[in-house]
């Protein structure tokens, strides 16, 4: 039985939110840097993306079942230890070809602790009995922006990609991981190894993971195209772009801070509808502006309309019935991370067949389909 008080069980979790966020967010805003390092364009990029997403994808499940079976926070922290290296990995990749298989393992690392922390943050909200999961997330975005203003400043200053990678990943790590060590056992499932290997989400889930697959979708164009995207409609420089997604992210920050009051307050489907009308009025802004401000206000109200979805769509599988927490939510983050990581490089191929603004579009019309599938995460 775990007797953390509720704050130190929050600050354990958070930290790991935090940190997640972070690393990712450092990938994201040295992304331009990163193409020019290696002359990729929009295709060999999208490529390599997806090297990333597959990573990802094929760690959700064997997270989920090692956070069932071992315990999620063991496994977090462990994962989160293997998550930093990666991130150093990528920055000293000497090729394209390294740079590939450091991508692959980025993006494992950073789909399996996202599981897991998420597993944890279930058992969380369950031990402080009142909902916190949107508040998780908003450490998730807090950690997010914080890593991308690195990303800003390493520019401003000519800090090249290793050095940033490897002193700002370890730092954060260092703190994080400290604060996060609190003793939590988490609870284990014996008969896990029934579960299907790759489970994807089945019945109600299905539309669970569906409407996760549309918001992440626009949070994987965010990390990965929003500062491209500001060079090419605004024409402002890559450290002015690196602000794109830092906006974005504090937008979501101060949204999930106010999440768990809103479903309270209104219930999860109409925080979810009128969410979905927030995120559709802010892509269709950021397709059609040639503002870099006005830009900047599209992407804060997209940071608006996508921050409470996932807490949601999470809360609802962890409260599954018919699956252990871990491989429930295993499958929706199949479905529904799957389109934070498999989201960019589609909007890549696109971008290489037509315009980047042509794969924004996108996005308008799956924040569309958020408003349709919005009942999918009421409370069962």
């Amino acid at each position: 039985m775990n007797t953390q008080s509720n704050r130190a069980t929050w600050l354990a979790v958070s930290a790991m939110f935090v940190l997640n966020g972070a690393l990712y967010g450092i990938w994201a805003a040295r992304i331009p840097a990163m193409a020019t390092r290696h002359d990729l364009d929009a295709g060999e990029l999208g490529l390599l993306l997806l090297l990333l997403a597959g990573g990802a994808i094929a760690a959700f499940p064997l997270a989920g079942r090692f956070a069932d079976k071992l315990g999620a926070a063991f496994i977090t922290l462990w994962i989160a230890v293997a998550y930093t290296v990666a991130l150093a990995l990528t920055a000293l990749a000497p090729n394209v070809a390294t740079l590939a298989v450091a991508l692959a393992v980025f993006g494992a690392t950073h789909g399996a602790m996202d599981v897991a922390m998420n597993t944890w943050a279930g058992e969380a909200e369950r031990h402080i009995a009142r909902p916190v999961m949107s508040s998780f997330h908003a450490m998730f975005s807090l950690g997010a922006g914080l890593g991308a203003a690195s990303g800003f400043f390493a520019e401003q200053w000519g800090v090249d990609i290793p050095a940033h990678f490897i002193v700002t990943g370890v730092a954060v790590a260092t703190l994080t991981l400290t604060i996060a060590r609190i003793g939590w056992v988490s609870p284990t499932q014996d008969g896990v190894s029934g579960t299907p290997l790759f489970p994807l989400p089945t019945g109600p889930l299905v539309a669970v993971g569906l409407i996760a697959f549309c918001t992440s979708m626009g949070e994987g164009a965010m990390v990965d195209w929003s500062a491209l995207l500001l060079i090419e409609t605004t024409e402002v420089t890559p450290a002015q772009a690196a602000l794109g997604y830092t906006v974005f992210s504090v937008a979501m920050v101060v949204t999930r801070l106010l999440g768990d009051q809103a479903t309270r307050a209104f219930g999860p489907t109409p925080t979810a509808r009128f969410a979905g009308v927030i995120a559709t009025v802010g892509a269709i802004c950021a397709v059609s502006s040639t503002s870099y401000s006005v830009t900047l206000i599209a992407f804060a109200l997209m940071g608006v309309g996508y921050a409470v979805i996932m807490p949601l769509a999470f809360s609802r599988a962890a409260r599954d019935p018919h699956l252990p927490p871990g491989t429930a939510i295993a499958s929706v983050s199949t479905l529904g991370y799957g389109g934070l990581l498999l989201g960019p490089p589609l909007i890549g191929f696109v971008a290489y067949a037509s315009t980047l603004r042509t794969g924004f579009a996108l996005l308008a019309v799956l924040a569309a389909l958020i408003i349709v599938l919005a009942g999918a995460v009421r409370a069962k």
